[in-house]
């Protein structure tokens, strides 16, 4: 899906999650890790996830059954370097 073509709203957003493993948020200079598995709370992950405007918080990017939301550059290279 492209979002610039449609916005995913905070509902969009919370199912794009609960359909990965594992989520990376972004925030300042940290990275969150949320294990899906652990079936944690719309309010937790909406509140990684969902920017200001309601939206899905860009970047975004898909890898599998992992879901990064935010830039590091670390991060990044971490999950994207083939093992």
């Amino acid at each position: 899906m492209d979002a610039k073509k449609k916005a995913i709203d905070r509902a969009g957003a919370i199912a794009l999650a609960r359909e990965s493993d594992t989520v990376y948020a972004t925030k300042g200079k940290q990275v969150l890790r949320l294990d899906m598995k652990a079936n944690p709370p719309d309010e937790e992950i909406a509140a990684l996830i969902v920017g200001p405007s309601g939206n899905l918080r860009a970047p975004t990017l898909r890898l599998g059954t992992t879901l990064l939301v935010g830039f590091d550059e670390a991060t990044y290279a971490t999950l994207l370097t083939p093992k």
